[in-house]
């Protein structure tokens, strides 16, 4: 059974990479805009997330406008969306029973339960970080197609914006928290399972006559 020092760091992991996963999701920052070629004007930059595309001016000034409908977005992006939001809603679910199954916890008392309710915390962290890393994959693998396409038109190529990043890094930390979950969570092996025996009073003590 893992200890309560794992335990604690694959809370505090779960926890980081729930709020690279919040990141990830909520700020526009999938895809922002290249300045190569013929396309040199930087006075603003255009900014591409899951919900919103965003444009921001050399003054600072920034406007932000959602999209009409889904298929607008490219299908990386729609599959990004339910994906990341799967992936939010696994983390919260592991981290929940994590907390109930962990040593330094007493919901559950029983301790040969508690390695099982680690081990499926885990295997929830180890989903919800590949439902992080492959989205932002898929991603960055179609801007680096398109960056490199030479009959891509120039107006339209876009580089990494920092969510990529952060979703990668997000997802590590989930792979990390799970990974280090199946290491920990193993249950005890052995006929024995620590318990002591107790026996009563009459059965244990000889009997004597008192005259």
């Amino acid at each position: 059974m893992g200890s309560s020092g794992v335990h604690i760091v694959c809370v505090a992991l779960g926890i980081l990479g729930l709020i690279a996963t919040i990141v990830t999701i909520a700020i526009p920052r999938w895809k922002i805009s290249s300045f190569t070629g013929q396309n040199i004007i930087t006075a603003q930059v255009e900014e591409q997330g899951l919900w919103m595309e965003c444009v921001v001016q050399s003054t600072g000034q920034q406007q932000c406008k959602a999209y009409d409908s889904l298929l607008i977005l490219s299908s990386d992006l729609q599959a990004a969306r339910a994906m990341t939001i799967i992936s939010s809603m696994l983390i919260c679910l592991s981290l929940l029973i994590l907390c109930a199954g962990a040593d330094f916890t007493t919901c559950i008392e029983n301790q040969d339960i508690k390695p099982k309710i680690s081990l499926l915390s885990a295997i929830g962290l180890l989903l919800a970080g590949l439902l992080l890393i492959i989205p932002v994959s898929w991603s960055a693998h179609n801007v680096v197609r398109n960056f490199n396409n030479p009959l891509f038109p120039q107006s339209q190529k876009r580089e990494l914006g920092a969510c990529i990043f952060v979703g990668w890094g997000g997802g590590v930390l989930l792979l990390v928290a799970g990974g280090l979950l199946c290491c920990f969570s193993r249950p005890c092996s052995g006929g024995s399972s620590g318990t002591a025996k107790y026996y009563s009073n009459s059965a244990s003590a000889p009997s004597k006559n008192y005259v």
